[in-house]
């Protein structure tokens, strides 16, 4: 399982989104240098989002982003799922099957099952928390992350 700098950069520049309050949608340059990215993996970023369906763009002199709809409804999950998807993907273990054309571990493979189990635990957690979640300052979304009411929507009470 791996976390990629897309993954991570580009659910920080939907945050920045998020966070904006202003009547002007927020501009590449500016979601840029608020996450200290290059314009250009910026605009890379925000264009899977946008493909996503997560954020909205303008064109012309007032362009720039804006969130496709309210950030209570958009999880972190849907914001890993547009730009990373699984953290074990279906072919993982055709990727790792050592010095045989084929893992030895095909048919019956308790390893498998951790890391499926082990995905499914984090994507709960992921699905449980929105946007308007991570506008908190970080001592709060701890405390947030290590409450039963968390707990309760990771496990989709």
């Amino acid at each position: 399982m791996h976390l990629l700098s897309q993954e991570e950069y580009g659910l920080r520049c939907l945050v920045q989104v998020a966070r904006h309050l202003g009547p002007e949608p927020l501009t590449i340059p500016e979601i840029a240098r608020f996450e200290g990215l290059s314009p250009e993996y910026t605009a890379k970023l925000m264009r899977a989002l946008r493909r996503g369906a997560l954020v909205e763009s303008t064109r012309g002199a007032g362009g720039g982003y804006r969130l496709a709809r309210p950030a209570e409804s958009i999880t972190a999950w849907d914001v890993m799922e547009v730009l990373g998807g699984s953290f074990f993907p279906e072919s993982f273990c055709e990727a790792h099957p050592g010095q045989q054309r084929d893992c030895v571990h095909t048919i019956d493979c308790s390893i498998r099952a951790l890391w499926r189990r082990l995905e499914g635990v984090v994507q709960d957690v992921l699905r449980s928390v929105t946007l308007a979640d991570l506008l908190r300052e970080e001592r709060s979304m701890v405390v947030f992350l290590e409450s039963p009411a968390a707990d309760e929507r990771a496990e989709g009470r």
